[in-house]
């Protein structure tokens, strides 16, 4: 979709596809061979250090590009902040799987079909770089970013699958209102487009394999949905105290009003049938936002294109809005730019604040044919111009983890 904020977001409204065939790695003898990388990459975006990153994966290059990004963006590239009232909590998955080389050593330790244990250590030990395989950590780019600006705050990662980074943002502003920090750079980064990612979806029947048309693929909400499409990308936002923003003359995009957390308690890779726990966590986004459901103006939904997401997202947010639900505009934007996995929730957040600032709900693209099970207001296929004071998004993952943020236009 871009490398630039508004480049991506421009793309959204006007309904634009950024899934197409596989090039990161050979996806021909796969089920799913396309998804939504992220193309044009230079690394001049890392800055002038960029050899510093030549063992890192995609994943936390991106993730340095887009920190270094959202700093310029806050006025924090040049400003003195505490080191120590500075932190950073991502939501990152892992770093980019080497599978050459894991074939490699598994076929130069493979003695008449089976597999000999001390030739594949040898192997591996030959073969394999320390860093690299340091760098497949997800705690990496928090690390990373951490000592590029400083930041001697809290540190921390979380990978609470398809949730991670909408959780890091709530957690990230739930350290600022208690006090432990005044700034927190806060976000996600995640690709999962690699041989082990694919299989891994694959193997769960997870993923769309609508392959002979690409941008048609990711349809969510629409009756003849068949799975999702893999994204990539980083996504990273400034959280900071109000006083100590106003102190720098900060421009203030918006406020994290809300942040509801909870977990299924059901199965691994099922969403609870009556979405228990997505009613209640964005109840308690609700509440701790001291909103009521009237006030929410757009529903940025996870919206994965799955036959059972869908459904139950759509139940849920009926179960919490009631009557009103009918009438919020509810967009998922995985339809045009596919699940960027971990980094998904703060991507999504990023979209709800443009949605306040511009007054404007982005489409959910390639819905054609209605799903009665699914009969919310769903922005189709074109953007649409709205009164947009509280957005909500909406983050859900495997494990059964649920996460609502609540984000408002500021008013001084």
């Amino acid at each position: 979709m871009g490398i630039d904020l508004e480049s991506v977001w421009q793309g959204l409204l006007r309904g634009e596809s950024g899934v197409a065939k596989t090039t990161v790695f050979d996806a021909s003898h796969f089920p799913t061979q396309i998804s939504a990388e992220v193309r044009d990459w230079d690394d001049a975006l890392l800055g002038a250090e960029h050899d510093r990153w030549k063992y890192s994966g995609r994943h936390t290059r991106f993730g340095i590009a887009a920190a270094r990004m959202a700093m310029e963006h806050a006025g924090l590239q040049d400003k003195d902040i505490s080191p120590t009232r500075f932190g950073v909590y991502l939501g990152a998955g892992e770093g980019q799987q080497d599978f050459d080389c894991f074939t490699r050593m598994m076929a130069s330790a493979l003695e008449n079909g089976e597999l000999n244990v001390a030739k594949f250590t040898k192997a591996g030990i030959e073969t394999l770089h320390p860093v690299a395989e340091l760098e497949q950590e997800p705690n990496m780019p928090a690390g990373h970013i951490a000592s590029l600006f400083n930041a001697q705050g809290p540190n921390v990662n979380c990978l609470t699958a398809c949730a991670a980074s909408s959780q890091a943002v709530g957690e990230a502003t739930e350290i600022i209102r208690r006090g432990d920090a005044d700034v927190m750079l806060s976000g996600g980064t995640h690709s999962m487009i690699h041989p082990f990612g694919v299989t891994g979806f694959n193997l769960l029947t997870a993923l769309s394999t609508s392959n002979d048309e690409p941008t048609k693929a990711s349809r969510p909400f629409d009756l003849h949905r068949d799975g999702f499409v893999l994204g990539e990308g980083a996504a990273m936002v400034v959280l900071e105290e109000l006083e100590h923003a106003r102190a720098r003359g900060a421009q203030i995009l918006g406020e994290i009003a809300g942040y509801g957390s909870t977990a299924d308690a059901f199965r691994i890779t099922d969403t609870h049938p009556e979405g228990r726990g997505a009613i209640r966590c964005m109840q308690m986004a609700l509440d701790d936002a001291g909103l009521n459901t009237e006030d929410i103006h757009y529903i940025n939904a996870h919206g994965t294109s799955t036959a059972v997401n869908d459904r139950v997202e759509t139940l849920a947010i009926k179960q919490v809005f009631g009557e009103q639900a009918a009438q919020i505009p509810v967009s998922s934007t995985k339809s045009m730019m596919g699940h960027l996995i971990a980094a998904a929730g703060a991507t999504e957040l990023i979209i709800c604040l443009l949605a306040i600032r511009d007054g404007v709900a982005p489409p959910t693209i390639n819905y054609e044919t209605p799903d009665p099970d699914c009969d919310l207001d769903y922005v189709p296929n074109v953007a649409r111009e709205i009164r947009c004071h509280h957005a909500l998004t909406n983050s859900f993952g495997f494990g059964g983890q649920n996460v609502a943020l609540i984000t408002s236009r500021f008013v001084n």
